[in-house]
Protein backbone atom coordinates (compact mmCIF):
# COMPACT_ATOMS: atom_id res chain seq x y z
CA UNK A 1 0.00 0.00 0.00
CA UNK A 2 1.83 3.20 -1.58
CA UNK A 3 1.35 5.80 1.31
CA UNK A 4 1.06 3.39 4.28
CA UNK A 5 4.37 1.84 3.65
CA UNK A 6 5.85 5.28 2.66
CA UNK A 7 4.59 6.67 6.03
CA UNK A 8 6.02 3.54 7.92
CA UNK A 9 9.42 4.06 6.58
CA UNK A 10 9.01 7.33 6.92
CA UNK A 11 8.77 7.52 10.65
CA UNK A 12 11.37 4.68 11.07
CA UNK A 13 13.83 7.05 9.45
CA UNK A 14 12.61 10.10 11.67
CA UNK A 15 13.87 8.06 14.69
CA UNK A 16 17.23 8.49 13.39
CA UNK A 17 16.68 12.03 12.81
CA UNK A 18 16.51 11.39 9.18
CA UNK A 19 13.45 12.96 6.43
CA UNK A 20 13.35 11.39 3.37
CA UNK A 21 14.37 14.84 1.71
CA UNK A 22 17.90 14.55 3.44
CA UNK A 23 18.33 11.18 1.69
CA UNK A 24 16.65 12.30 -1.94
CA UNK A 25 14.40 10.31 -4.14
CA UNK A 26 16.58 7.23 -5.09
CA UNK A 27 17.94 6.75 -1.66
CA UNK A 28 14.80 6.30 -0.01
CA UNK A 29 13.04 4.46 -2.34
CA UNK A 30 15.83 2.18 -1.61
CA UNK A 31 15.12 2.15 1.93
CA UNK A 32 11.06 1.53 1.17
CA UNK A 33 12.31 -1.31 -0.70
CA UNK A 34 14.41 -2.74 1.88
CA UNK A 35 11.04 -2.83 4.41
CA UNK A 36 9.22 -4.04 1.29
CA UNK A 37 11.58 -7.05 1.03
CA UNK A 38 11.65 -7.49 5.15
CA UNK A 39 7.87 -7.69 5.77
CA UNK A 40 6.69 -8.78 2.35
CA UNK A 41 9.06 -12.01 3.11
CA UNK A 42 7.04 -12.29 6.12
CA UNK A 43 3.77 -12.25 4.84
CA UNK A 44 4.74 -15.07 2.74
CA UNK A 45 5.79 -17.07 5.64
CA UNK A 46 2.40 -16.09 7.52
CA UNK A 47 0.38 -17.09 4.03
CA UNK A 48 2.60 -20.22 3.96
CA UNK A 49 2.43 -21.49 7.62
CA UNK A 50 -1.30 -21.21 7.45
CA UNK A 51 -0.86 -24.04 4.70
CA UNK A 52 -2.14 -21.89 1.47
CA UNK A 53 -2.14 -23.64 -1.30
CA UNK A 54 -0.69 -21.14 -3.64
CA UNK A 55 1.49 -21.73 -6.96
CA UNK A 56 3.92 -19.71 -5.35
CA UNK A 57 6.04 -19.56 -8.89
CA UNK A 58 3.51 -17.25 -9.94
CA UNK A 59 4.15 -14.77 -6.98
CA UNK A 60 4.25 -11.20 -8.73
CA UNK A 61 3.98 -7.98 -7.07
CA UNK A 62 2.84 -4.39 -8.44
CA UNK A 63 6.00 -2.86 -8.58
CA UNK A 64 8.09 -5.65 -10.23
CA UNK A 65 9.18 -4.69 -13.53
CA UNK A 66 6.64 -6.89 -15.54
CA UNK A 67 3.57 -5.17 -13.36
CA UNK A 68 5.65 -2.11 -14.28
CA UNK A 69 5.39 -2.57 -17.84
CA UNK A 70 1.44 -3.21 -17.79
CA UNK A 71 0.67 0.11 -15.45
CA UNK A 72 2.42 2.38 -17.77
CA UNK A 73 1.39 0.63 -20.77
CA UNK A 74 -2.63 1.05 -19.19
CA UNK A 75 -1.71 4.76 -18.44
CA UNK A 76 -1.16 5.04 -22.12
CA UNK A 77 -4.11 3.93 -23.38
CA UNK A 78 -6.21 4.95 -21.40
CA UNK A 79 -4.94 8.67 -21.91
CA UNK A 80 -5.23 7.97 -25.53
CA UNK A 81 -9.10 6.80 -25.21
CA UNK A 82 -10.01 10.37 -23.69
CA UNK A 83 -10.59 8.91 -20.19
CA UNK A 84 -7.60 10.12 -18.64
CA UNK A 85 -6.72 14.09 -18.37
CA UNK A 86 -5.09 16.59 -16.33
CA UNK A 87 -6.67 19.18 -14.56
CA UNK A 88 -6.65 22.11 -12.10
CA UNK A 89 -9.15 21.37 -9.90
CA UNK A 90 -10.40 20.85 -5.54
CA UNK A 91 -8.63 17.53 -4.86
CA UNK A 92 -8.69 16.10 -0.84
CA UNK A 93 -5.51 17.22 0.56
CA UNK A 94 -3.48 15.05 3.71
CA UNK A 95 -1.51 17.86 5.08
CA UNK A 96 0.09 15.08 7.52
CA UNK A 97 0.99 12.98 4.20
CA UNK A 98 1.64 16.10 2.15
CA UNK A 99 -0.45 14.02 -0.71
CA UNK A 100 -4.06 14.02 -2.49
CA UNK A 101 -5.96 10.99 -1.40
CA UNK A 102 -8.91 9.86 -3.45
CA UNK A 103 -13.03 10.13 -2.08
CA UNK A 104 -13.39 6.84 -1.02
CA UNK A 105 -9.91 7.28 1.20
CA UNK A 106 -11.95 10.18 3.25
CA UNK A 107 -13.63 8.96 6.05
CA UNK A 108 -16.50 10.59 7.53
CA UNK A 109 -15.68 11.97 11.07
CA UNK A 110 -19.54 12.53 12.74
CA UNK A 111 -19.35 15.95 15.29
CA UNK A 112 -22.50 16.58 17.70
CA UNK A 113 -21.22 20.33 18.84
CA UNK A 114 -17.97 22.05 19.87
CA UNK A 115 -15.27 19.23 20.21
CA UNK A 116 -11.53 19.71 20.21
CA UNK A 117 -9.92 18.01 18.16
CA UNK A 118 -5.97 16.77 17.50
CA UNK A 119 -4.51 16.42 14.35
CA UNK A 120 -1.14 14.90 13.31
CA UNK A 121 -0.34 17.79 10.89
CA UNK A 122 -0.78 20.92 13.82
CA UNK A 123 0.62 21.73 17.30
CA UNK A 124 -2.81 23.30 17.92
CA UNK A 125 -6.12 21.63 18.64
CA UNK A 126 -8.65 22.23 16.32
CA UNK A 127 -11.86 23.64 17.12
CA UNK A 128 -14.98 22.05 15.20
CA UNK A 129 -18.09 21.91 15.85
CA UNK A 130 -19.04 25.84 15.62
CA UNK A 131 -20.32 28.19 13.76
CA UNK A 132 -18.72 31.45 14.00
CA UNK A 133 -20.74 34.92 12.69
CA UNK A 134 -18.67 37.89 11.66
CA UNK A 135 -19.18 41.06 9.91
CA UNK A 136 -17.54 42.73 6.65
CA UNK A 137 -17.54 46.53 6.83
CA UNK A 138 -18.99 47.97 3.32
CA UNK A 139 -16.34 50.53 1.80
CA UNK A 140 -17.53 54.49 2.21
CA UNK A 141 -20.77 53.33 4.25
CA UNK A 142 -21.93 52.11 7.55
CA UNK A 143 -23.28 49.11 6.96
CA UNK A 144 -21.80 45.59 7.31
CA UNK A 145 -22.72 42.20 6.06
CA UNK A 146 -23.00 39.21 8.73
CA UNK A 147 -21.74 35.80 7.29
CA UNK A 148 -20.96 32.33 9.05
CA UNK A 149 -18.16 29.82 8.97
CA UNK A 150 -17.08 26.61 10.29
CA UNK A 151 -13.70 27.04 9.53
CA UNK A 152 -12.73 30.68 10.06
CA UNK A 153 -9.29 30.71 8.32
CA UNK A 154 -10.78 29.98 5.24
CA UNK A 155 -11.79 34.07 5.70
CA UNK A 156 -8.37 34.95 4.83
CA UNK A 157 -8.82 33.52 0.85
CA UNK A 158 -12.09 35.25 1.03
CA UNK A 159 -12.85 37.49 -2.56
CA UNK A 160 -16.55 37.83 -2.09
CA UNK A 161 -20.26 37.78 -0.27
CA UNK A 162 -22.87 36.34 -2.17
CA UNK A 163 -27.08 37.12 -1.53
CA UNK A 164 -30.13 35.80 -3.00
CA UNK A 165 -31.14 38.55 -5.83
CA UNK A 166 -34.89 38.00 -4.40
CA UNK A 167 -33.90 39.42 -0.67
CA UNK A 168 -34.74 42.96 -0.06
CA UNK A 169 -32.24 43.05 3.46
CA UNK A 170 -29.26 43.62 0.46
CA UNK A 171 -30.53 44.24 -2.54
CA UNK A 172 -29.05 48.07 -2.12
CA UNK A 173 -25.89 46.49 -1.28
CA UNK A 174 -25.34 44.47 -4.75
CA UNK A 175 -22.19 45.36 -6.40
CA UNK A 176 -21.03 47.50 -3.04
CA UNK A 177 -16.88 46.72 -1.98
CA UNK A 178 -15.94 45.05 0.67
CA UNK A 179 -13.34 46.00 3.53
CA UNK A 180 -11.08 42.76 4.52
CA UNK A 181 -9.60 43.82 7.74
CA UNK A 182 -6.64 41.71 7.54
CA UNK A 183 -5.81 42.24 3.60
CA UNK A 184 -6.67 46.23 2.97
CA UNK A 185 -5.29 45.42 -0.65
CA UNK A 186 -8.24 42.67 -1.32
CA UNK A 187 -10.95 43.34 -3.53
CA UNK A 188 -13.86 41.68 -2.27
CA UNK A 189 -17.09 42.78 -3.24
CA UNK A 190 -21.18 42.12 -3.33
CA UNK A 191 -22.58 39.28 -5.35
CA UNK A 192 -25.71 37.43 -6.69
CA UNK A 193 -25.61 33.93 -6.64
CA UNK A 194 -29.24 32.54 -6.26
CA UNK A 195 -27.72 29.08 -6.72
CA UNK A 196 -25.87 28.70 -4.15
CA UNK A 197 -27.58 31.31 -1.62
CA UNK A 198 -30.60 29.84 0.36
CA UNK A 199 -31.96 33.43 2.17
CA UNK A 200 -34.27 31.84 4.68
CA UNK A 201 -31.01 29.94 6.26
CA UNK A 202 -28.50 31.36 8.17
CA UNK A 203 -28.02 35.60 7.68
CA UNK A 204 -28.51 34.85 3.91
CA UNK A 205 -25.32 35.97 3.17
CA UNK A 206 -22.34 33.56 2.02
CA UNK A 207 -18.82 34.09 2.47
CA UNK A 208 -16.81 33.19 -0.96
CA UNK A 209 -13.96 31.08 -0.45
CA UNK A 210 -13.38 29.38 -4.25
CA UNK A 211 -9.96 27.54 -3.75
CA UNK A 212 -10.93 25.99 -0.28
CA UNK A 213 -14.48 24.68 -0.52
CA UNK A 214 -16.45 22.52 -3.37
CA UNK A 215 -19.69 25.03 -3.70
CA UNK A 216 -17.66 28.10 -3.66
CA UNK A 217 -15.59 27.07 -6.80
CA UNK A 218 -18.38 26.12 -8.70
CA UNK A 219 -19.90 29.85 -7.48
CA UNK A 220 -16.24 30.87 -8.60
CA UNK A 221 -16.71 29.91 -11.70
CA UNK A 222 -20.03 30.84 -12.16
CA UNK A 223 -18.88 34.32 -11.32
CA UNK A 224 -15.65 34.25 -12.76
CA UNK A 225 -13.87 34.97 -9.00
CA UNK A 226 -10.06 34.91 -8.26
CA UNK A 227 -9.03 31.61 -6.48
CA UNK A 228 -6.87 32.32 -3.76
CA UNK A 229 -5.45 29.91 -2.33
CA UNK A 230 -3.64 30.41 1.38
CA UNK A 231 -2.45 27.17 2.18
CA UNK A 232 0.91 25.34 2.19
CA UNK A 233 1.12 21.73 1.60
CA UNK A 234 1.90 21.03 5.59
CA UNK A 235 -1.24 23.26 6.19
CA UNK A 236 0.81 26.23 7.24
CA UNK A 237 -0.52 29.31 5.91
CA UNK A 238 0.93 31.28 2.95
CA UNK A 239 1.73 34.50 2.08
CA UNK A 240 -2.01 35.30 1.02
CA UNK A 241 -2.56 35.39 4.47
CA UNK A 242 -0.83 38.38 5.24
CA UNK A 243 0.27 38.78 8.93
CA UNK A 244 -0.97 35.16 9.55
CA UNK A 245 2.28 33.84 6.90
CA UNK A 246 4.19 31.01 8.06
CA UNK A 247 1.35 30.09 11.32
CA UNK A 248 -0.68 26.50 11.59
CA UNK A 249 -4.03 26.50 10.06
CA UNK A 250 -5.52 25.95 13.71
CA UNK A 251 -3.35 28.17 15.51
CA UNK A 252 -4.65 30.69 13.18
CA UNK A 253 -8.77 29.90 13.33
CA UNK A 254 -7.93 30.99 17.14
CA UNK A 255 -5.78 34.22 16.57
CA UNK A 256 -8.54 35.07 13.90
CA UNK A 257 -11.18 34.76 16.54
CA UNK A 258 -9.35 37.57 19.01
CA UNK A 259 -8.59 39.25 16.21
CA UNK A 260 -11.86 39.59 14.97
CA UNK A 261 -13.08 41.09 18.55
CA UNK A 262 -10.41 43.13 18.90
CA UNK A 263 -11.67 44.85 15.47
CA UNK A 264 -15.40 44.70 16.65
CA UNK A 265 -15.95 42.48 13.71
CA UNK A 266 -16.76 39.34 15.83
CA UNK A 267 -20.61 38.72 16.42
CA UNK A 268 -21.47 35.17 17.48
CA UNK A 269 -20.29 31.19 18.00
CA UNK A 270 -23.53 28.98 18.12
CA UNK A 271 -23.12 25.06 18.22
CA UNK A 272 -22.78 23.44 14.92
CA UNK A 273 -22.99 19.27 14.57
CA UNK A 274 -21.43 18.53 10.92
CA UNK A 275 -19.72 15.89 9.77
CA UNK A 276 -16.27 16.61 8.78
CA UNK A 277 -14.03 14.31 5.95
CA UNK A 278 -10.81 13.04 7.97
CA UNK A 279 -8.17 10.83 6.15
CA UNK A 280 -8.47 7.27 6.34
CA UNK A 281 -4.68 6.94 6.53
CA UNK A 282 -3.31 9.29 9.59
CA UNK A 283 -6.22 10.82 11.15
CA UNK A 284 -5.57 14.10 9.57
CA UNK A 285 -8.68 16.65 8.63
CA UNK A 286 -8.56 16.98 5.03
CA UNK A 287 -8.48 20.25 3.38
CA UNK A 288 -10.09 21.14 0.24
CA UNK A 289 -7.55 22.33 -2.17
CA UNK A 290 -6.88 23.55 -5.44
CA UNK A 291 -4.30 21.43 -7.43
CA UNK A 292 -3.31 20.45 -10.87
CA UNK A 293 -3.65 16.50 -11.17
CA UNK A 294 -4.44 13.68 -13.28
CA UNK A 295 -7.75 11.83 -13.08
CA UNK A 296 -9.87 9.28 -15.05
CA UNK A 297 -12.67 9.55 -16.26
CA UNK A 298 -15.72 7.28 -14.76
CA UNK A 299 -18.86 8.27 -15.28
CA UNK A 300 -19.04 6.67 -18.98
CA UNK A 301 -18.24 3.38 -18.09
CA UNK A 302 -20.49 3.48 -15.02
CA UNK A 303 -23.91 1.94 -16.28
CA UNK A 304 -22.24 -1.19 -17.99
CA UNK A 305 -20.72 -1.90 -14.40
CA UNK A 306 -24.04 -1.37 -12.94
CA UNK A 307 -25.27 -3.58 -15.87
CA UNK A 308 -23.23 -7.18 -15.23
CA UNK A 309 -24.52 -6.99 -12.02
CA UNK A 310 -28.44 -6.72 -12.76
CA UNK A 311 -28.21 -9.20 -15.88
CA UNK A 312 -26.10 -12.14 -13.84
CA UNK A 313 -22.67 -11.89 -15.80
CA UNK A 314 -20.75 -10.62 -12.76
CA UNK A 315 -22.24 -12.68 -9.39
CA UNK A 316 -21.72 -10.74 -6.02
CA UNK A 317 -22.13 -12.42 -2.68
CA UNK A 318 -23.06 -12.29 -0.27
CA UNK A 319 -26.27 -10.49 -2.65
CA UNK A 320 -26.66 -7.79 -0.41
CA UNK A 321 -23.52 -5.64 -1.56
CA UNK A 322 -25.46 -5.84 -4.95
CA UNK A 323 -27.36 -2.98 -3.71
CA UNK A 324 -24.42 -1.31 -2.45
CA UNK A 325 -22.60 -1.63 -5.55
CA UNK A 326 -25.58 -0.04 -7.90
CA UNK A 327 -25.65 2.96 -5.30
CA UNK A 328 -21.85 3.46 -5.07
CA UNK A 329 -21.37 2.89 -8.96
CA UNK A 330 -24.49 5.24 -9.75
CA UNK A 331 -22.60 8.32 -8.24
CA UNK A 332 -19.15 7.45 -9.65
CA UNK A 333 -17.08 11.02 -9.23
CA UNK A 334 -13.58 11.03 -11.42
CA UNK A 335 -10.85 9.29 -9.88
CA UNK A 336 -8.08 11.38 -8.85
CA UNK A 337 -5.11 9.16 -9.84
CA UNK A 338 -2.21 11.00 -8.53
CA UNK A 339 -0.21 10.69 -5.36
CA UNK A 340 2.42 13.14 -4.20
CA UNK A 341 4.93 10.19 -3.07
CA UNK A 342 8.08 9.25 -3.99
CA UNK A 343 6.98 5.11 -3.71
CA UNK A 344 4.89 3.90 -6.32
CA UNK A 345 4.64 4.03 -10.50
CA UNK A 346 6.42 7.40 -11.80
CA UNK A 347 3.58 8.74 -13.80
CA UNK A 348 4.72 8.49 -17.39
CA UNK A 349 3.77 12.00 -18.48
CA UNK A 350 6.61 14.45 -19.74
CA UNK A 351 5.77 18.45 -19.47
CA UNK A 352 7.73 20.34 -22.30
CA UNK A 353 8.86 23.71 -20.25
CA UNK A 354 9.36 26.31 -23.05
CA UNK A 355 11.54 29.36 -22.85
CA UNK A 356 12.43 32.66 -25.14
CA UNK A 357 15.22 34.11 -26.53
CA UNK A 358 16.18 35.46 -23.04
CA UNK A 359 16.16 31.73 -21.37
CA UNK A 360 12.66 32.92 -19.79
CA UNK A 361 10.02 30.52 -19.44
CA UNK A 362 7.09 30.76 -21.30
CA UNK A 363 4.87 28.85 -18.87
CA UNK A 364 5.71 29.31 -15.13
CA UNK A 365 2.58 27.79 -13.29
CA UNK A 366 1.61 24.26 -14.12
CA UNK A 367 -1.82 25.32 -16.17
CA UNK A 368 -3.73 23.46 -18.48
CA UNK A 369 -1.99 25.01 -20.80
CA UNK A 370 1.31 23.08 -20.79
CA UNK A 371 2.38 20.91 -23.15
CA UNK A 372 2.35 17.62 -22.11
CA UNK A 373 3.69 14.41 -23.54
CA UNK A 374 2.91 11.07 -22.52
CA UNK A 375 4.51 7.81 -23.38
CA UNK A 376 6.52 4.95 -21.64
CA UNK A 377 9.71 5.60 -23.77
CA UNK A 378 11.71 8.59 -23.09
CA UNK A 379 13.31 8.48 -26.45
CA UNK A 380 10.23 8.73 -27.99
CA UNK A 381 9.36 11.66 -26.00
CA UNK A 382 12.09 13.48 -26.88
CA UNK A 383 10.97 12.98 -30.82
CA UNK A 384 8.18 14.19 -30.23
CA UNK A 385 9.23 17.09 -28.14
CA UNK A 386 11.39 18.29 -31.47
CA UNK A 387 8.32 17.78 -33.59
CA UNK A 388 6.10 20.10 -31.03
CA UNK A 389 8.85 23.23 -30.97
CA UNK A 390 9.90 22.69 -34.45
CA UNK A 391 13.51 23.90 -33.04
CA UNK A 392 11.99 27.46 -32.69
CA UNK A 393 12.84 27.57 -29.27
CA UNK A 394 14.98 26.27 -26.18
CA UNK A 395 13.24 23.74 -24.04
CA UNK A 396 13.24 21.12 -21.38
CA UNK A 397 11.59 18.09 -20.89
CA UNK A 398 10.62 17.37 -17.16
CA UNK A 399 9.09 14.11 -15.95
CA UNK A 400 5.87 14.49 -13.42
CA UNK A 401 6.98 13.90 -10.01
CA UNK A 402 3.90 12.43 -8.93
CA UNK A 403 3.00 8.50 -8.68
CA UNK A 404 -0.19 6.61 -9.34
CA UNK A 405 -2.00 5.61 -6.62
CA UNK A 406 -1.71 2.28 -5.37
CA UNK A 407 -5.26 1.45 -6.46
CA UNK A 408 -4.75 1.98 -10.05
CA UNK A 409 -1.94 -0.66 -10.21
CA UNK A 410 -3.77 -3.26 -8.12
CA UNK A 411 -6.90 -2.62 -10.36
CA UNK A 412 -4.65 -4.11 -13.25
CA UNK A 413 -3.96 -7.16 -11.51
CA UNK A 414 -6.01 -9.64 -13.27
CA UNK A 415 -4.38 -9.32 -16.46
CA UNK A 416 -0.66 -7.76 -15.64
CA UNK A 417 -0.44 -11.13 -13.73
CA UNK A 418 -0.05 -13.07 -17.04
CA UNK A 419 2.33 -10.73 -18.99
CA UNK A 420 0.29 -7.94 -20.54
CA UNK A 421 -0.06 -6.18 -22.47
CA UNK A 422 1.63 -8.79 -24.35
CA UNK A 423 -0.53 -11.42 -25.50
CA UNK A 424 1.08 -14.64 -24.08
CA UNK A 425 0.11 -18.49 -23.67
CA UNK A 426 -0.46 -17.30 -19.99
CA UNK A 427 -2.81 -14.49 -20.80
CA UNK A 428 -4.97 -16.22 -22.86
CA UNK A 429 -4.99 -19.09 -20.19
CA UNK A 430 -6.17 -17.57 -17.62
CA UNK A 431 -7.70 -13.79 -18.59
CA UNK A 432 -10.81 -13.88 -17.58
CA UNK A 433 -10.57 -15.97 -14.48
CA UNK A 434 -13.37 -17.19 -12.32
CA UNK A 435 -13.96 -16.16 -8.88
CA UNK A 436 -12.09 -13.72 -7.08
CA UNK A 437 -12.09 -13.89 -2.99
CA UNK A 438 -11.71 -10.85 -0.91
CA UNK A 439 -12.49 -8.44 2.21
CA UNK A 440 -15.74 -6.46 1.83
CA UNK A 441 -14.62 -3.35 2.84
CA UNK A 442 -12.30 -2.90 -0.45
CA UNK A 443 -15.49 -3.82 -2.94
CA UNK A 444 -15.35 -0.21 -4.09
CA UNK A 445 -11.21 0.48 -3.32
CA UNK A 446 -10.37 -2.74 -5.43
CA UNK A 447 -12.70 -5.09 -7.09
CA UNK A 448 -14.88 -1.75 -9.13
CA UNK A 449 -11.82 -1.03 -10.36
CA UNK A 450 -10.79 -4.04 -11.49
CA UNK A 451 -14.06 -4.29 -13.28
CA UNK A 452 -14.12 -0.98 -14.65
CA UNK A 453 -10.01 -1.46 -16.03
CA UNK A 454 -10.80 -4.94 -17.50
CA UNK A 455 -13.91 -3.18 -19.25
CA UNK A 456 -12.20 -0.49 -20.95
CA UNK A 457 -9.10 -2.10 -21.54
CA UNK A 458 -10.22 -5.68 -22.75
CA UNK A 459 -13.98 -5.66 -22.87
CA UNK A 460 -14.62 -8.48 -20.51
CA UNK A 461 -15.09 -9.47 -17.08
CA UNK A 462 -11.72 -9.54 -15.00
CA UNK A 463 -13.53 -12.85 -13.14
CA UNK A 464 -17.64 -14.41 -13.28
CA UNK A 465 -17.47 -14.37 -9.33
CA UNK A 466 -16.86 -12.18 -6.69
CA UNK A 467 -17.12 -13.89 -3.25
CA UNK A 468 -16.99 -11.06 -0.13
CA UNK A 469 -15.61 -12.55 3.28
CA UNK A 470 -15.72 -11.26 6.26
CA UNK A 471 -13.27 -9.13 8.37
CA UNK A 472 -10.89 -10.12 11.68
CA UNK A 473 -11.40 -7.26 14.32
CA UNK A 474 -10.58 -6.75 17.73
CA UNK A 475 -12.39 -7.00 21.07
CA UNK A 476 -13.93 -3.42 20.23
CA UNK A 477 -15.08 -4.19 17.14
CA UNK A 478 -12.40 -2.27 15.41
CA UNK A 479 -10.77 -3.22 12.12
CA UNK A 480 -7.69 -4.63 12.71
CA UNK A 481 -4.71 -1.85 12.05
CA UNK A 482 -0.95 -1.82 12.45
CA UNK A 483 -1.23 1.89 12.95
CA UNK A 484 -3.65 1.62 15.80
CA UNK A 485 -1.09 -1.53 17.46
CA UNK A 486 -4.24 -3.82 17.71
CA UNK A 487 -3.01 -6.65 15.12
CA UNK A 488 -2.66 -10.01 16.45
CA UNK A 489 -0.30 -11.73 13.94
CA UNK A 490 -1.15 -15.24 12.81
CA UNK A 491 2.22 -16.63 13.57
CA UNK A 492 1.76 -16.16 17.17
CA UNK A 493 -1.51 -17.78 17.38
CA UNK A 494 0.12 -20.64 15.54
CA UNK A 495 3.71 -21.06 17.65
CA UNK A 496 2.21 -19.49 20.87
CA UNK A 497 4.06 -16.12 21.81
CA UNK A 498 4.71 -15.52 25.65
CA UNK A 499 3.46 -11.77 27.03
CA UNK A 500 6.75 -10.29 27.12
CA UNK A 501 7.40 -11.21 23.52
CA UNK A 502 3.82 -9.62 22.77
CA UNK A 503 4.62 -6.49 24.62
CA UNK A 504 7.76 -5.85 22.90
CA UNK A 505 6.48 -5.95 19.79
CA UNK A 506 4.44 -3.19 20.26
CA UNK A 507 7.11 -1.12 22.18
CA UNK A 508 9.50 -2.01 19.04
CA UNK A 509 6.40 -0.33 16.88
CA UNK A 510 6.44 2.76 15.28
CA UNK A 511 3.07 3.90 17.08
CA UNK A 512 3.02 7.74 18.88
CA UNK A 513 3.90 6.44 23.17
CA UNK A 514 0.17 7.20 23.97
CA UNK A 515 -1.04 4.41 21.57
CA UNK A 516 1.60 2.50 22.61
CA UNK A 517 0.63 2.65 26.59
CA UNK A 518 -3.16 1.92 25.09
CA UNK A 519 -1.61 -1.10 23.17
CA UNK A 520 0.08 -2.63 25.89
CA UNK A 521 -2.98 -1.88 28.61
CA UNK A 522 -5.33 -4.06 26.07
CA UNK A 523 -2.71 -6.48 25.71
CA UNK A 524 -2.04 -7.12 29.18
CA UNK A 525 -5.73 -7.31 29.61
CA UNK A 526 -6.95 -9.78 27.45
CA UNK A 527 -3.77 -12.35 27.12
CA UNK A 528 -2.45 -11.93 30.40
CA UNK A 529 -0.66 -15.50 29.99
CA UNK A 530 0.29 -14.81 26.48
CA UNK A 531 -1.08 -16.68 23.88
CA UNK A 532 -0.89 -20.48 24.13
CA UNK A 533 0.31 -22.80 20.97
CA UNK A 534 -2.96 -23.34 19.00
CA UNK A 535 -1.51 -24.44 15.41
CA UNK A 536 -3.18 -23.87 11.81
CA UNK A 537 -5.64 -26.22 12.30
CA UNK A 538 -7.20 -24.44 15.27
CA UNK A 539 -6.77 -20.85 13.95
CA UNK A 540 -8.52 -21.91 10.63
CA UNK A 541 -11.45 -23.12 11.40
CA UNK A 542 -11.90 -21.09 14.46
CA UNK A 543 -12.21 -18.64 11.40
CA UNK A 544 -14.16 -20.70 9.50
CA UNK A 545 -16.75 -21.20 12.30
CA UNK A 546 -17.56 -17.32 12.60
CA UNK A 547 -17.88 -17.28 8.84
CA UNK A 548 -21.04 -19.92 8.89
CA UNK A 549 -22.72 -17.14 11.14
CA UNK A 550 -21.82 -14.48 8.50
CA UNK A 551 -20.04 -12.60 11.35
CA UNK A 552 -16.94 -10.27 11.30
Amino acid sequence: AGIATQAIVEKQLKKEGITKEMLGREQFVKKVWEWKETYGNRIEKQLRKLGSSFDWERKSFTLDQQRTNGVLSAFSQLYQKGYIYRANRLVNWSCQLKTVISDIEVEPMEISGPTKYKVPSDSYLAEIGVLIEFAYKIKDTNEEIIVATTRLETMLGDVAVAVHSNDSRYSHLIGKELIHPFIKERKMIIIIDDILVDMNYGTGAVKITPAHDINDMECGKRNNLNFINILNDDGSLNENAGEFKGKGRYEVRTLLEDALKQKGLYRNKKPNPMSIGKCSRSGDIIEPLMKPQWFMKCSEIGPRMIQVVENGELNISPESHCKIWKHWISNLQDWCISRQLWWGHRIPAYRILIKDENGDYFYKDDKENDIWIIDTNEEEVKCKAKKIIQNKFIYEIIQDEDVLDTWFSSALLPFTNFDWPNKSEEFNAFFPNTTLETGYDILFFWVARMVMMSLILENKLPFKNVLLHNLVRDENREKMSKSKGNVIDPLDIINGCPLDNLIQTIKDSLLPEKEKEKAIIMKKKNLPEGLPVCGADALRFSLLSYVTENKD
